[in-house]
């Protein structure tokens, strides 16, 4: 059953995309806004280790959670790979924080940081945990290595080596600008002239992955792994998901108009038909779905508003969760946890980038996070 918004305020906690905390509470059931307000006035205390940092939002007045500090750069790596654990509480990031890039793990519940490993050239937005959350895989100048996360061993896959995407039965992996599908029998070639990046198929044995033809133009094939490629959108496109079924993929596509260039968030299916609009957006800059696809999350990238917030699929309808002011909105990429509850970001309005987290169970219904 698609995810609601808590209790019966679909139809209005969306209306203003500037409401605040203390108007939203006055619209929740009153057992509903009792929990919110106790919650954020006789909620536990942060945790004296690490860095975590709580604020209030000066637009919504949201809490707002820092998670890391903003004396070195720290980076989450990109939206669609899995690198939040629900089950064992800890977020995977990229940070600068020991002189160069390295991966490092917060623990959500304690604050606590621990370094993973020692990396080279760092990719930031290549860290990806296995399914069952044992192994971090990442790129490293070039070479596609395995850490596991228990006793910190490392070894090497593969090198000159792009993206990659953990799948069922193996990994695909962008190689020499050549598509891979990799598993115990070694590589298989897939695809020719392919981009920098490639997203599995959920639940199958198909890859999606982009052709770069300008600036800011690009192009979204996907292969079923038969030698056969079929390009499913064009143009000034960007961030796609996976829809929960693997039957199509969401992205974002810019439109132009003559005042402004909009932001629309768009579906087609794999197995052909019409792109479709899903829904307008508030010129969102980066957007991620939830774990069906009911409530989106995105970032502005307007001036005037520079904001993180939520939108419903159903009805259209947008609300501010908190200010971004990044200097460079297309790299806020805001991204559920697993389970809904809450809605992670990276921004470097308060100094060097830094990982930002806010609360969003009470506005969005749990969803049950996939099991390893």
């Amino acid at each position: 059953m698609i995810a609601t918004v808590r209790g019966n305020i679909a139809s209005s906690w969306l209306v203003e995309s500037s409401i605040t905390r203390r108007a939203m509470l006055a619209l929740l059931p009153a057992s509903l806004a009792a929990q919110t307000t106790v919650r954020s006035t006789k909620g536990k205390p942060l945790p004296v280790v690490g860095e975590f940092f709580r604020f209030s939002d000066p637009i919504t007045e949201n809490p707002v959670v820092r998670l890391t500090n903003t004396g070195s750069a720290s980076f989450l790596p990109a939206p669609a790979n899995h690198f939040i654990s629900v089950k064992e509480r800890f977020l995977l990031f990229s940070s600068d924080r020991s002189g160069k890039l390295a991966p490092f793990q917060v623990d959500l519940r304690s604050g606590v940081l621990r370094q993973i490993g020692e990396t080279s050239n760092l990719l930031a937005k290549s860290l990806c945990l296995d399914p069952k959350e044992r192994v971090l895989y990442l790129i490293d100048d070039g070479q596609l290595k395995e850490i596991e996360l228990g006793n910190r061993k490392s070894r090497t896959r593969t090198e000159r080596v792009t993206s990659f995407s953990l799948s069922a039965g193996g990994l695909f992996v962008i190689r020499d600008s050549k598509l891979e599908f990799w598993n115990s029998d070694g590589p298989t070639p897939i695809a020719d002239s392919v981009g920098s990046e490639c997203w599995s198929r959920p639940g199958g044995d198909g890859c999606l992955f982009q052709r770069e033809i300008a600036e800011k133009m690009r192009e979204f094939w996907y292969t079923a792994g038969n030698g056969r490629s079929v390009m499913l959108a064009a143009g000034r496109i960007a961030d796609p998901f996976w829809s929960p079924d693997g039957e199509s993929i969401l992205f974002l596509r810019d439109v132009p108009t003559a005042n402004v260039m909009l932001s629309e968030i768009h579906e087609v299916l794999v197995t052909g038909g019409a792109e479709r609009c899903v829904s307008a957006t508030s010129q969102f800059a980066s957007f991620a779905p939830n774990g069906n696809a009911s409530v989106f999350v995105g970032a502005s990238r307007s001036k005037a508003q520079p904001t993180v917030g939520l939108q419903l699929r159903t009805p259209q309808r947008e609300m501010v969760l908190c200010e971004h002011h990044a200097s460079h909105p297309e790299n806020v990429t805001p991204v559920f946890s697993p389970d809904s509850r809450r809605v992670y970001f990276q921004s470097d309005h308060q100094g060097k980038p830094a990982i930002y987290s806010v609360n969003v169970e009470l506005l969005v219904e749990p969803v049950a996070a996939a099991a390893a």
